[in-house]
């Protein structure tokens, strides 16, 4: 009710997987997602749920009910490789004989390349998970985040000078192991910090499983049951085991 024809730049429309086991980890949660592409200039964005009565759609009804029907869409724009409807059955020369006969404009664009390569989610995931967020974010309109609650750790780095916020609930892919110059920001209050990340084992202290833990340059305050982005701009290092938390303090110094 109320919606208004939808031209080539109205709406990015999102599907979540029905086999979310079987999918990669995602590389942003569909709020994010929604966030950046409004913030690049689109009118809305629509995320669509699927199920199985959703994929089981031929490519014929998945253009006339969703495309037409419910979205009213007057112009489209795809990729050459796209698919669609049940068994992906249906690619871009079917979209645009169905299109012709309604007189919808359909715009296929060529991938993007950097450096000679398409940049696809693959090429960003990989990169992530090498720790290369800053080549990772030469690719992409803004720099790697990750979303994660503060809880309860170990509290050895409050005692050593540097207390750290320990993120769990984390919903999409972490860079791989090492520490990182960040930016973190708390959700509830939109405070903006410096920080310095280690991703992976604390190997000083014997643990056995990853964390996330992100010491926040400057900032004195209670985070534990908050929400905090972290923003990775470069991996620093690799991880590494002190000798004493004597010589990890130094380290920070």
């Amino acid at each position: 009710d109320g919606i208004r024809d939808i031209g080539v730049t109205g709406v990015q429309t999102c599907a979540l997987p029905i086999c979310p086991g079987s999918a990669p980890t995602p590389l942003t949660t569909a709020a994010r997602r929604a966030e950046l592409l409004l913030g690049l200039g689109l009118d809305a964005v629509l995320v669509q749920p699927v199920d199985r009565a959703f994929i089981a759609l031929s490519a014929e009804a998945f253009y006339r009910e969703v495309l037409r029907t419910r979205l009213r869409a007057t112009a489209l724009v795809e990729g050459p490789d796209f698919r669609f409807g049940a068994g992906r059955t249906g690619d871009v020369g079917l979209l645009r004989s169905l299109c012709a006969a309604d007189g919808v404009a359909l715009e296929v664009v060529e991938p993007v390349t950097a450096a000679g390569d398409t940049v696809s989610s693959s090429r960003i995931r990989a990169l992530v998970a090498a720790g290369d967020v800053a080549a990772a974010a030469a690719l992409l309109t803004a720099p790697f985040r990750t979303t994660g609650t503060v809880v309860a750790g170990a509290r050895r780095g409050a005692g050593l000078g540097f207390p750290t916020a320990n993120l769990a609930e984390i919903a999409t892919l972490v860079p791989g192991p090492g520490v990182y110059a960040a930016r973190a920001r708390v959700r509830d209050d939109g405070g903006s910090h410096v920080a310095a990340v280690h991703v992976g084992v604390n190997l000083t202290f014997g643990a056995t499983v990853p964390t996330v833990e992100a010491h926040l340059v400057g900032f004195t305050g209670d985070l534990y049951g908050r929400a905090l982005d972290v923003d990775f701009l470069e991996r620093l290092r690799e991880t590494r085991r002190f000798e004493s938390a004597d010589e990890i303090g130094r380290a920070h110094v």
